[in-house]
């Protein structure tokens, strides 16, 4: 579950910039810090694991996650106004917080939903896994990763990343003239994933439930 490395204290301040970037650029810039954070962890993994299939989980929970609370935020804030201090950045957190927040985050902007509206985030992971197994495979190590997409409901979503990670994987392998054997698939975590399973096996080479 690679959302948890993000939670780690050299990057969760990246990747807070990375949500509250006001434009592409930004955005785009705070992601290309986390690259080779991620790469260097895939190679530690691929590494120990030696041979044995390693099954990579992309992000998955809502963006607020990484964030502190509303509650905390207000706390942050009433203590810096009675300090005197300034409470502009709190705010502009707090707001970005209270955009993001929703009812039931489990069936909301997260996972596979969130790869799709800021495709960078799931290129960069998909392109540090990658990256990762050709340096690894060049010291003679097998590598066998297997790439799962959470929270997919329906086929056009996984369809979607699949085509990214097609292209993706054409630059990197050209890139370390190698090609890696790779697997592709999916989580059945969601009811409707379930029932539309015959439709999403199209683009998934496994399930995982």
């Amino acid at each position: 579950r690679t959302e948890r490395m993000f939670n780690d204290v050299d990057r969760l301040p990246i990747f807070q910039k990375m949500i509250l970037s006001n434009n592409e650029e930004e955005r785009k810039s705070a992601i290309e810090k986390l690259m080779p954070l991620q790469k260097k962890d895939f190679v530690e993994i691929f590494d120990v694991m030696r041979g044995l299939p390693v099954t990579i989980r992309l992000l998955d929970p809502p963006l607020h996650e990484f964030l502190p609370s509303i509650e905390q935020l207000m706390v942050d804030i009433n203590e810096l106004r009675e300090q005197g201090k300034d409470v502009t950045e709190k705010r502009k957190i707090l707001s970005k917080v209270k955009t993001l927040y929703e009812v039931n985050p489990m069936l909301g902007h997260r996972g596979v939903r969130l790869g799709i509206t800021i495709p960078e985030l799931y290129d960069m992971q998909i392109n540090a896994i990658l990256e990762a197994a050709c340096e690894v495979k060049k010291k003679n190590i097998d590598v066998k990763p297997e790439i799962m997409i959470p929270q997919v409901s329906m086929a056009s979503e996984l369809k979607v990343v699949r085509e990214r990670l097609e292209l993706i994987s054409k630059k990197v392998f050209s890139k370390y003239q190698q090609k890696i054997d790779y697997k592709f698939g999916t989580n059945m975590e969601v009811v409707r994933g379930c029932l539309t399973a015959e439709q999403i096996v199209k683009y998934a080479e496994f399930f995982s439930f």
